[in-house]
């Protein structure tokens, strides 16, 4: 049987039509699929400031380079557990996290001097010197101890101490037998001793119910977060120890890092940066506001002999294995920067 030409063409018209239709539907996919994806785990909050500067950093390289990057954030500790983040960006199971002085001095020991009370002065201070050749040396062995790349620092915080009975707090000796709160790891309890008092290891999500009932007398945290989990409400006291000036670092896998040419380095950097400025500077301004905050709440606010804390918590450190630890001459090179 003899086809008609206009059987033919109808045909064709369909077969090129039907596979118009399907490479307009895979197009998406495609697009997709070549799309740098960026995994965030954090166990931040959602109304913490640097939780919301995971936002700032999504829009950013959006802004920066329209649909080029999938940035997933998820919140509350939701895709990895707290501390396990750097372990998944060196297997390469994740791409992005935020990760603690702490975290990082149990691989890479030089950087416990930033685990050490009073080392850095002030935000100011803190950028300085991670924002300059101190951090892009330390920065550069974290990345080949960790395989995990540090791309911005985050101002935490600055910790003070909060007592559940007011005392006259002047010097680390009038802190003695205090049963202070500190996170579980060594080195924090290590700085709590080194502020006079007696060290006691607590989850954080026990801290409120144990000042309420007399476990601990105390518990030291940046105001925000004093505020935030309304220890307020059990405490009597805060004293502006100011030991701990508390940062973070957004850092990468080095597995997703060395996957970028240079101009997704440079916007990812960028967006970084942009999170990290805008966390800093929303964290600085809350927490100047909370100390009248603390006051009409109906806390004593008192300020000890910050320097006798800060040559007591020095010295004993620099007598400690953490001071041995630290590369010769980089407490002078951090004090020295201005």
């Amino acid at each position: 049987m003899k086809t008609s030409l206009a059987s033919v063409f109808r045909r064709s018209l369909l077969a090129t039509a039907s596979a118009l239709l399907l490479a307009g539907a895979l197009l998406p996919a495609a697009h997709a699929q070549n799309k740098v994806l960026l995994r965030v785990s954090t166990p931040a909050v959602p109304d913490d400031w640097h939780a919301k500067m995971w936002t700032v950093f999504k829009d950013n390289l959006e802004k920066s380079a329209p649909g080029e990057f999938d940035v997933q954030i998820n919140l509350n500790a939701s895709l990895f557990k707290q501390g396990t983040e750097p372990a998944a960006m060196a297997r390469g199971n994740l791409e992005l996290s935020s990760i603690s002085a702490f975290d990082i001095a149990k691989l890479v020991p030089d950087f416990s001097v930033f685990t050490a009370g009073y080392i850095v002065r002030d935000p100011d201070h803190q950028q300085k010197v991670f924002n300059g050749p101190i951090g892009a040396e330390m920065f550069k062995t974290v990345s080949e101890k960790m395989d995990v790349t540090p791309l911005s620092t985050i101002y935490l915080g600055t910790r003070q101490v909060n007592l559940r009975e007011a005392r006259n707090v002047r010097t680390p000796a009038d802190l003695k037998g205090v049963k202070l709160r500190m996170p579980g790891s060594k080195e924090w309890l290590f700085l709590g001793e080194a502020l006079g008092a007696t060290a006691t290891p607590l989850a954080f999500g026990e801290v409120y119910l144990g000042l309420k009932t007399g476990t601990i007398d105390g518990q030291d945290n940046p105001l925000p977060s004093v505020r935030a989990a309304k220890f307020y409400e059990v405490t009597k006291q805060i004293v502006l120890t100011s030991h701990l000036v508390d940062g973070i670092f957004i850092a990468i896998s080095n597995k997703a890092w060395n996957a970028m040419n240079a101009g997704q380095k440079a916007r990812v950097q960028a967006a970084a940066q942009a999170a990290s400025a805008y966390n800093n500077e929303n964290r600085i301004k809350e927490e100047g506001q909370l100390v009248e905050f603390f006051k009409k709440e109906g806390l004593t606010v008192t300020t000890p002999d910050v320097e006798a804390f800060r040559k007591a918590v020095q010295s004993t450190y620099l007598n400690s294995d953490y001071g041995k630890s630290w590369p010769k001459g980089l407490l002078e090179r951090i004090n020295a920067t201005r």
